[in-house]
């Protein structure tokens, strides 16, 4: 009988069997509408005999008018992500689901290994350097042979915490093979030590500036090149002024040439206070997050904050800490000015070249514009990173870059640096490439 009259489609001939008679006699009584309903299927399923899929006692699998184009051919509207029909039935039909993304994601995926924070200290080797205030820690890294390069923490860190992320940056790798790294920790800063007691005096900064000439005795070392960020950047500074034939070249970052103004004096001293009697707290967690990162660091890198609220909490002895920020206040200014050409010599400025960063972030950008306009322009190179705070950490590759060049054009280890320069190539090629 034929369907257009009210059968059904039997299913158990075949692809040519659509339109055989059923068992099932027709009904009279079947409405108007459900017999158009009936033509329009039979007309859909003459067209499509393929979309019929002889299934073990299940119904059959058609294709509606909605799934269909204007030509009548069966329209692919779903995500292939979501297919709505099981893996048998896409296989039978031909349209096993595949999305492109997953392959495109499996592909771009490479075997990295990131840079491990804490091999810096297996690659040093601990020095206890004697002084006339007291033995200090140097961390050496290289070559004692090599030409030297002295490194000066700031507030709350340590030379493990503060340079391990840059110099096991890869393109900061190959500077090794050329050059000594002297890592300096100011007195009682390096991890686990012991309190100081109650009756210590701590050295002032000119005193701390007077230590590295020990530090350059000890390992018979004539000239330095010199790399400091915030406190350690004004210790330093503070000793090429002392002694300008020591120091080779400077690269300070986050350098503070003036004595510390009323509100940054109002900050620190209370910091200091609670960490001599209450620890860390969250204040003073905040004044050092803010100090090293400004505004807002968790909005770029939160594992970054993360590890250095852990590093407060756990590597850093609190009492003495709050010495170390009671010698930083009681800084007094370098009274260092630009002379001009022709005039005589009335105060003294830093005679070696200087390359003066900080970053676009930073609270300190203030100090450093001021520590530019006190320097000689034809030796002072300022540089403001972008989209940073803590230039070491959240750009390393551009101050590698930056520190690069700027040793480059002073004359040093030229084969080493062309080194540095291919790997920043190609770990830039390989970025982008990602």
């Amino acid at each position: 009988m034929p369907q257009s009259d009210g059968g059904y489609v039997s299913l158990t001939g075949g692809p040519q069997s659509v339109y055989n008679s059923t068992t099932e006699p027709q009904s009279a009584s079947k409405s108007v509408m459900e017999t158009v309903k009936r033509v329009i299927g039979s007309a859909i399923g003459a067209q499509d005999k393929h979309a019929l899929i002889e299934r073990d006692g299940a119904q059959p699998y058609i294709i509606s008018s909605r799934d269909r184009d204007k030509t009548g051919k069966a329209a692919n509207t779903r995500m292939p992500s979501a297919p709505a029909h099981t893996a048998e039935e896409a296989r039978l039909l031909g349209t096993m689901p595949v999305d492109p993304m997953d392959d495109i994601e499996l592909r771009s995926v490479q075997l990295q290994y990131p840079n491990q924070r804490g091999s810096i200290v297996g690659q040093c080797d601990l020095r206890r350097v004697p002084t006339d205030k007291g033995d200090i820690l140097v961390a050496v890294q290289g070559d004692t042979t090599k030409p030297g390069i002295v490194t000066y923490h700031d507030l709350g860190l340590n030379y493990a915490s503060s340079f391990a992320g840059f110099f096991n940056f890869p393109s900061m790798r190959a500077l090794l093979d050329n050059f000594c790294v002297y890592h300096v920790n100011a007195p009682g800063q390096e991890e686990g030590a012991p309190t100081f007691p109650e009756d210590y005096v701590y050295p002032t900064f000119d005193e701390l500036a007077s230590q590295l000439l020990f530090v350059l005795s000890h390992f018979n070392l004539k000239t330095m090149i010199g790399l400091g960020v915030g406190a350690g950047a004004n210790i330093l500074a503070r000793f090429a002024l002392a002694h300008p034939d020591k120091v080779g070249a400077l690269c300070l970052i986050n350098c503070s040439s003036t004595a510390a103004g009323w509100i940054e004096w109002g900050y620190q001293l209370l910091n200091s206070r609670n960490l001599r009697t209450k620890g860390m707290t969250q204040s003073v967690m905040d004044y050092l997050m803010w100090h090293h990162f400004g505004r807002n660091p968790e909005e770029r890198n939160l594992d970054l904050v993360q590890l250095y609220k852990s590093n407060f909490e756990r590597s850093i002895n609190p009492v003495n800490l709050a010495m170390f920020i009671d010698s930083y206040i009681k800084r007094t200014d370098l009274n260092i000015a630009r002379t001009p050409s022709g005039t005589p010599q009335t105060a003294a400025s830093l005679k070696m070249p200087v390359l003066n960063i900080t970053g676009a972030l930073s609270p300190h950008i203030d100090d450093t514009v001021t520590f530019n306009g006190r320097l000689a322009p034809e030796k002072t190179n300022w540089m403001k990173i972008s989209d940073c705070g803590l230039v070491l950490e959240e750009q390393p590759g551009k101050l590698a870059e930056a520190f690069r060049l700027f040793l480059q054009g002073e004359g040093y280890a030229v084969g080493a640096l062309a080194k540095i320069g291919k790997l920043s190539r190609a770990s830039t090629l390989e970025s982008v490439h990602f």
